[in-house]
């Protein structure tokens, strides 16, 4: 890998590196949704690993500001991500029809209520185990869904709905430091000076 890197641009050894690492670090990522924190911490590992290749970043130095710079969400976020979008297609009639029956809107279920706040949650299945069944389809993504602000789940197309998730994501998963490297870490700055930018931050 550090031959390849040496061979091509960051840009496409980025490239490279998400079509190999996140492909299968994401596969069938709907069994994933509420694993244990120590499993998370694994597959956190890998694309941390990833990101250390790609800026060759030592082990010693802070990983944060490299992911931002990457745009990569954290694996718990990259998670949330997939299966809130999953859920967007399935309420508004863009998945397979034997993945929309699986939601049931809570405004459906009131009489004469019409569209308020609560017309974008939907109505969690119940499960006899809180274990496993809070990770069945249904109930998982239907977690998810209940748990976006608003002017997430309100979103009027599925680009709209995709750019505000992210931006959610990203403020949940790296607050404070996300909000400060943000304006740091321009597209010119990304490409051009990002070493010497993770090293600034490093050191603060």
């Amino acid at each position: 890998m550090l031959w390849i890197h040496r061979q091509v641009p960051t840009s496409v050894f980025q490239s490279l590196f998400v079509a190999l690492v996140h492909s299968r670090l994401y596969y069938c990522i709907s069994v994933q949704f509420g694993l244990p924190a120590n499993l998370f911490q694994r597959l956190q590992s890998v694309q941390n690993a990833a990101a250390r290749l790609i800026f060759r970043i030592r082990r010693s130095e802070h990983i944060t500001p490299a992911l931002i710079s990457l745009h990569w969400l954290r694996v718990p976020e990259r998670i949330y991500f997939k299966l809130a979008v999953m859920t967007h297609r399935s309420i508004h009639g863009t998945s397979p029809s034997y993945l929309q029956s699986c939601f049931t809107c809570v405004s459906d279920m009131t009489s004469r209520r019409g569209c308020g706040l609560t017309s974008h949650r939907l109505d969690v299945p119940p499960v006899r185990l809180s274990t496993v069944g809070r990770r069945a389809f249904p109930v998982s993504h239907t977690t998810v869904w209940n748990d976006l602000p608003l002017h997430v789940a309100s979103a009027p197309s599925l680009a709209v709905f995709r750019q505000r998730l992210e931006t959610f994501l990203f403020s949940r998963s790296y607050q404070d430091t996300y909000h400060m490297t943000r304006v740091l870490l321009s597209p010119f700055i990304t490409t051009v000076w990002a070493p010497v930018v993770l090293a600034i931050i490093n050191i603060i």
